[in-house]
């Protein structure tokens, strides 16, 4: 496949983030080399978005400190951006008003139509010339917005990609036209990619999906059916036995892109909940889970100190 046939993915990832660990920079980065592998994906970007304050979990530290953690746990990373869009919210969001979200404003900025995993778009799209300066999308700072963000404050250099590359291939045709005042003009004809943004988890959100009445199965049906998810195993778990527990989860399979590769990714490198532990014991392995920038800034801060989080 060329590059232009190819699948244009954003990869988000939801979660608490409390705090962000090197083991979910890691599953973004273990994601991509994946999908980039198979020959069939270009990964364009990708999103982590934190939960909402009211999501009510024991010792979740607010959101002002976890978007400030994960933007610097980001910090050095061209193509993963922190999206404040969930913690601005009024309340909690479902994971699937959040992929939503994102399509929809992937819509509005780029102008372009995104594809459903069952559903691929066939509608040629005008794209942004590629001589106009393209309209900013997730911005990578270390500085959090006091105010409730509009969509151009929150839109960055994932952004920049999508309008000058994502949204369009390079221009197939130019014609020249007269108009009814005898002015000559050029018109480019572009051609549309496929753009997708997939969710991206860890296999024990997968295995939560098997659990009776813990997800509304139309929100399972959309986030699966719809728009797809790229798991990264770990601690070695067995996807295949998770997915046939649900029946959801083997009507759309082949919508579970299941990343294969020679690492184990031990639950511990991803687990905030051991690092907040290793803080609260004062183990120097928390080295081991969490970047320094976030370790000096929970330090600083006195986060996770106190066993109540």
């Amino acid at each position: 496949m060329t590059e232009t046939t190819k699948t244009h993915v954003i990869l988000l990832a939801c979660g608490s983030f409390n705090p962000i660990t090197k083991g979910h920079i890691q599953m973004f980065e273990r994601a991509r080399d994946y999908l980039h592998k198979t020959g069939r994906f270009i990964v364009i970007g990708g999103i982590v978005s934190p939960v909402h304050d009211s999501y009510g979990k024991q010792g979740l530290v607010s959101s002002r400190h976890r978007l400030i953690m994960c933007q610097l746990a980001v910090q050095n990373s061209d193509w993963i951006r922190v999206d404040p869009w969930e913690c601005y919210q009024d309340t909690w969001q479902t994971t699937c008003s959040v992929l939503e979200h994102h399509r929809d404003l992937m819509k509005r900025v780029t102008g372009c139509i995104l594809s459903n995993v069952n559903t691929p778009s066939m509608t040629p799209v005008i794209g942004q010339p590629q001589n106009e300066t393209p309209q900013p999308i997730y911005q990578n700072n270390n500085n959090v917005p006091t105010t409730k963000p509009t969509a151009a404050k929150i839109l960055g250099k994932v952004g920049e990609s999508l309008s000058r590359i994502c949204c369009v291939r390079p221009p197939v045709e130019r014609f020249t036209f007269v108009d009814e005042n005898a002015n000559l003009g050029t018109v480019m004809r572009y051609e549309e990619i496929e753009l997708r943004i997939l969710l991206l988890c860890g296999s024990d959100l997968l295995e939560s999906f098997c659990i009776p009445g813990l997800w509304n199965e139309a929100d399972m049906e959309v986030i699966v059916g719809d728009f797809g998810i790229v798991v990264v195993p770990r601690d070695a778990a067995d996807t295949d036995r998770i997915m046939n527990h649900s029946s959801i989860l083997r009507k759309y399979k082949n919508n579970i892109m299941v990343v294969k590769d020679d690492i184990n990714h031990p639950m511990s490198v991803v687990s905030s909940t051991k690092s907040r532990l290793a803080l609260q014991h004062g183990d120097g392995h928390v080295v081991d889970y969490l970047s320094q920038p976030v370790i000096d800034y929970i330090l600083k801060s006195q986060l996770y100190i106190n066993a109540s989080g």
